[in-house]
């Protein structure tokens, strides 16, 4: 048995998310499923997280043992032409049998990205959430830093999360913009169930006026999920890298 480390690109807008449903079509099953095929038996992967349907990533990693001796090369083109090709495994690498995709990782990173012009390319519109109107960037720097830290953020989460902890430590949430494009980057040691997009919902709203940068300070502080703002739509979230 080998085991094997992967790299994935992967457009989320036609998945229930990463995770294998027994209700649709997920990237975790049809990666198994091409596995499954190549290795003559029923192969598990590891995911380093669970994105939501419509999450997209540019760099998803995930793991598993096989049977067969495989060149890195060679499996990650098997593994691609058995795939749609809104899946794409970039990088096949052998790794030692310790090595977990989800407990061997360190920090991961996603983007959040907000479109504010008038009109939306069709080019990117899978990829972004269309705001028109302007938000105020300063205003919503300032609130994203309150998130910085060690904090839990119950606050973020869905009120059924059913994580033990839910403690997390942001290392970076940052407001960038370019032209009609705001990206809301947000680096940590893990994440629950919806957070990033809450923090997105909430930070918009501080970019509308509607809230101020102490009042995200103080949802964090009360463990409420009513306090915070709406989750911003998935389809504007993506999965930027994962570290390890």
């Amino acid at each position: 048995m080998r085991n094997f480390k992967i790299t994935i690109q992967y457009d989320g807008t036609n998945y229930h998310g990463w995770q294998i449903q027994s209700n649709g079509r997920s990237v975790q099953g049809e990666i198994t499923r091409a596995l499954s095929i190549l290795d003559h038996r029923p192969v598990t992967v590891y995911g380093a997280g669970r994105t939501d349907a419509g999450v997209h990533a540019e760099a998803q990693v995930a793991n598993f043992f096989v049977e067969r001796d495989f060149e890195s090369w060679l499996l990650r083109d098997a593994i691609n032409g058995n795939l749609d090709r809104d899946i794409r495994v970039l990088k096949v690498e052998p790794v030692s049998d310790g090595f977990n995709a989800r407990y061997s990782a360190t920090q991961k990173t996603y983007r959040y990205r907000i479109w504010t012009g008038d009109v939306i390319s069709p080019f990117v519109y899978r990829y972004v959430h269309h705001f028109r109107g302007k938000l105020n960037i300063e205003e919503m720097q300032r609130a994203a830093a309150t998130l910085i830290g060690r904090h839990d953020f119950t606050a973020f989460t869905v009120s059924s999360s059913d994580a033990e902890d839910h403690v997390r430590m942001l290392v970076r949430v940052d407001i960038e913009q370019e032209a009609n494009e705001i990206s809301i980057i947000v680096s940590g040691d893990g994440f629950l169930r919806y957070m990033v997009r809450t923090i997105a919902g909430t930070l918009i709203e501080v970019g509308r006026g509607k809230r101020t940068p102490a009042s995200v300070a103080a949802t964090l502080e009360s463990l409420d999920r009513g306090n915070a703002g709406p989750s911003a739509p998935a389809h504007g979230l993506t999965l930027v890298r994962v570290d390890y």
